[in-house]
């Protein structure tokens, strides 16, 4: 064909948002892409086309297709636009009935085909994305025409969560029932539950539906139906196993006796007596069953009618009959002395021992001898025996063991006698028997009681603990003393309950390396004799550390040195003099400064220079720290060294070439250390004898020169002479160098406003920083 037979095509696509066209050219592989809330209604437009075409010879034909089956969009609609005659409107809307959910498909692909009459056809592609909506949707199957289903037994418990209505995971709904014919229950957190009162055990299935309507905090809501089905239930009912019993009792049945028990099957089950209410002659415990006196019975006839029922189902129940029958008796019974036995025994009381020997007397007509049996606690009845009328212990009654403790060291038990007769009399002696402790043991010592203390501990400070043991009840009640006390050679104490040793005096570890004490530990409380008491002695070794009271001694602080380098090995500077603690602990040193491109090395107190390519002389300010011992916190001293290096090549300049600096006056804080030397007892002995005797010789001297006749001239010449050699030396001491030259420096300090360690001349005022 032709190009005037060609269709050409502009597809101008419009999102339906409000205020918003799009618009796009026929272009092949051109994907248009319009967003589509899932709220939208039906027949909202989705889509508009523009259809241009060559001619006016008729209107295009559009056509829409999918690629997902069913989707919900109608037929294209073309519309004629009133302002050109060659150019249509195609419209893309909503279906009726469509509804969109994003979850399920987010996307839908449609095809559009157009042609003009007599032209070829152009295709095109449009993408409809579905996005989350804000309107609020209830899940299927709840919001479907049926609503859900929800079987459940019959027996399930009271208020039990039968139904969660979630329509989405949103906050701040309201849930509401439109029908209340009911006995459901509908929660505000949307739970269906199961009535107050249980379902009806019925055998045949019950059904219950309930509507609801569901509500946001934007008024918008959804409504949908459950419906609940009871099944009958599948657990046993509860049944009496004899629904009717026939009960005698003896008349004078104490208050709380049991009477009988009732039993019943079935789940969970309890019981509860229905009659007669007044008076209550009986009282039934709701978990076993057993049926006991609320008083003293007399001879009568009760007609007592008891429930069984499932407690978590009070609707199945059964009921039972009993006729209890109070019997009379005779009131004569065995006449006992003591009526009640209290005793007071030792712990160490042997087995087979007699507490107490009943003497009873029988009552006129008793048939037979009598009979004497023991009741009580399984821990009474376990430690004692009847022999006739006889009570006796048949174990040992440790007053140390845990059992004995927990029943509080006494024992009740009941001694029952009874004598000949139908119903037989009886008569009861209560028995209170009450073990009293016996100190059995000895304290025992701990094992390796050794502690260690620091010598400069401060007063009150703990030591350690000695703990001892002691098997009488109660365990480890002892009490701690000190052997010796406290004094200047013991410097300790011991708290006399919990056995802490503490620190009451000054230590010293040059005088005492350890202490050895002697604690006495005595037992308290174990016995009813307060004076009967059992102790031990026991050693404790405290342990001295020694702990560097002050820092070590350096003579000089601050060292000026000069030196030349030489070849080969390492070359020897200088040994620091430092004088540690009075302990006498290895010192140790270490650069902690100056030390470029590591040319010195310290070993031990020795300051080595490693030879190296050194072509001008150049000048280090060494840092040298020095400390003893491995105390907390380290106390050091540091060594200030000037070194200056001299290559060998290169001469060395004249110290009275020195270079002055003159420093901007400016306040200094100067430190200086001065030196002090006490000399020992013997040397100032040994000074005074040889001065003495110089001036005896020099007195002795004197007066041989003055007793001998000698040459006035000559005494002259003398004189002269020794003026002469006097002058000289006084020249030549002119010609030494002063040690306060200012070449050296004599001082060290720190600038108060930057921090820094300098060196100082004190005659010249110069500096040299560190």
């Amino acid at each position: 064909m032709g190009m005037h037979r060609r269709l050409s095509f502009l597809l101008l696509l419009g999102l339906c948002a409000p205020g918003t066209f799009v618009r796009a050219t026929a272009l092949h592989d051109l994907p248009l892409v319009v967003a589509l809330s899932e709220d939208a209604e039906p027949g909202t437009r989705v889509a508009e086309v523009t259809v241009s075409c060559s001619n006016a010879s008729g209107s295009p034909n559009v056509t829409l297709h999918g690629i997902e089956p069913n989707h919900p969009f109608n037929p294209i609609a073309i519309s004629a636009d009133p302002t050109a005659n060659t150019t249509f409107r195609a419209e893309v809307t909503l279906r009726a009935g469509a509804e969109f959910d994003a979850h399920r498909v987010n996307q839908y692909t449609l095809t559009l085909r157009a042609a003009c009459p007599g032209e070829e056809e152009v295709e095109e592609r449009l993408f409809v994305q579905v996005t989350a909506g804000q309107v609020l949707r209830c899940d299927a199957p709840f919001a479907s025409a049926g609503g859900d289903v929800v079987r459940v037994p019959a027996d399930v418990a009271p208020r039990s969560p039968l139904y969660v209505v979630l329509p989405q995971p949103l906050g701040g709904l309201t849930f509401r029932l439109r029908n209340q014919d009911t006995p459901l229950t509908l929660t505000c957190q949307g739970l269906v539950l199961a009535p107050a009162g249980g379902f009806n055990p019925s055998k045949d299935t019950q059904t219950f539906k309930l509507e609801i309507e569901v509500t946001d905090r934007h008024g918008h809501n959804c409504s949908g139906a459950v419906t609940v089905e009871v099944l009958p239930s599948r657990r046993p009912s509860v049944t009496f196993l004899e629904p009717q019993q026939a009960v005698t009792v003896p008349e004078g049945t104490r208050p709380l006796e049991v009477v009988t028990q009732v039993h019943a099957s079935g789940d969970n089950v309890r019981y509860a007596i229905l009659g007669p209410v007044v008076p209550a002659l009986f009282t039934i415990d709701e978990v076993t069953g057993e049926i006991r006196s609320t008083r003293r019975l007399e001879v009568a006839h009760t007609r007592l009618l008891v429930r069984a029922y499932n407690a978590l189902h009070p609707a199945d129940h059964a009921t039972a009959t009993l006729n209890i029958t109070v019997q009379g008796t005779d009131r004569r019974a065995p006449s006992c002395v003591p009526a009640i036995s209290v005793s007071q025994v030792p712990e160490t009381v042997s087995p087979g021992s007699t507490l107490v020997t009943l003497r009873c007397t029988e009552p006129p007509g008793a048939e037979g001898c009598l009979r004497y049996t023991l009741e009580g606690s399984p821990a009474s009845l376990s430690r004692f025996r009847m022999e006739g009328p006889q009570l006796q212990v048949n174990t040992t009654l440790d007053y140390d063991s845990e059992a004995v403790a927990a029943v509080g060291f006494q024992f009740t038990a009941t001694i029952v006698v009874t004598a000949g007769g139908q119903p037989p009399p009886s008569t009861r002696v209560p028995v209170l028997v009450t073990v009293t402790p016996v100190n059995e043991f000895t304290p025992a010592c701990p094992s390796g009681a050794t502690f260690t203390v620091l010598e400069t501990a401060a007063f009150g400070s703990t030591v350690g603990r000695v703990a001892g043991s002691d098997r009488d009840y109660p365990p480890d009640s002892l009490e701690y003393s000190l052997e010796g006390g406290t004094s200047p050679t013991q410097p300790f104490s011991i708290d006399t309950r919990t056995g802490e040793i503490r620190v009451v005096g000054p230590l010293d570890s040059q005088r005492h390396k350890s202490y050895r004490l002697k604690v006495r530990l005595t037992d308290t409380h174990n016995d009813l004799d307060p004076a009967k008491r059992w102790s031990c002695l026991c050693d404790v070794a405290v342990r001295l550390q020694a702990v560097p009271n002050q820092a070590p001694v350096c003579t000089p602080d601050v060292q000026e040195l000069r030196i030349t380098a030489g070849l080969g090995g390492r070359q020897p500077v200088t040994r620091l003099a430092c004088q540690g603690s009075s302990d006498g602990a290895v010192l140790a040193y270490t650069i902690a400064g100056g030390n470029e491109d590591g040319r010195f090395r310290l070993e031990g107190n020795t300051l080595f220079y490693l030879p190296d390519d050194l072509a001008q002389p150049r000048t280090f300010v060494l840092l040298v720290e020095v400390w003893g011992g491995p105390s907390a916190p380290r106390r050091s001293t540091m060594v200030a060294l000037v070194v200056h290096v001299t290559p060998r090549s290169t001469p060395v300049p004249p110290s009275t070439t020195t270079q002055l600096t003159t420093l901007q006056k400016e306040p200094l804080v100067v430190t200086r250390t001065e030196v002090t030397w006490q000399p020992p007892a013997w040397f100032v002995a040994v000074l005074t004898i040889s001065s003495a005797l110089l001036l005896a010789t020099l007195g002795c001297m004197a007066r041989s020169l003055l007793c001998s006749n000698r040459d006035p001239g000559k005494l002259l010449l003398d004189k002269s002479s020794w003026d002469v050699a006097e002058q000289r030396g006084s020249e030549e001491e002119r010609g030494r160098p002063h040690t306060g030259s200012p070449g050296q420096f004599d001082g060290r300090a720190q600038d108060p406003r930057t921090g820094r360690d300098y060196l100082f001349n004190s005659v010249t005022g110069a500096r040299r920083w560190i």
